[in-house]
């Protein structure tokens, strides 16, 4: 069975910092890129960050690029979202995504269950 669960969410307050990690089971987790995915109050899912298999290839959404570092630990199959500077608009649920293939984007088909974040004073 493919299972993501992420962790690391929590309230933040606003110029702060969090780490979230996302462990995987069930699938050959080096062989597939990964992402992260957050969805906002009231909005549709975005696109943080992504990273290849190897972590030769990443992507940052327009909105949080410069304030996230997105990484992987294939031997303890986990990936990872530090997030930096963050903005009360940072607030939302962060979803760990497995991707169809090893480089580029090409459709997310396993998600986690997401973490929320909160970031207020």
């Amino acid at each position: 069975e493919v299972q993501l669960v992420e962790s690391g969410g929590g309230l933040v307050q606003p110029g702060g910092s969090l780490k979230l990690s996302c462990v995987v089971s069930g699938f050959a987790f080096d062989n597939y890129a990964m992402a992260w995915v957050r969805q906002r109050p009231g909005k549709g899912l975005e696109l943080v960050s992504h990273i290849s298999w190897d972590s030769g290839v990443k992507y940052f959404g327009e909105s949080m690029k410069g304030r996230v570092i997105i990484s992987r630990d294939n031997a303890k199959r986990t990936v990872y979202l530090e997030m930096n500077s963050l903005k009360s608009e940072d607030t939302a649920v962060y979803y760990c995504a497995k991707d169809q293939s090893v480089g580029l984007p090409e459709g997310y088909d396993r998600w986690g269950p997401g973490t929320k974040v909160t970031v207020s004073s």
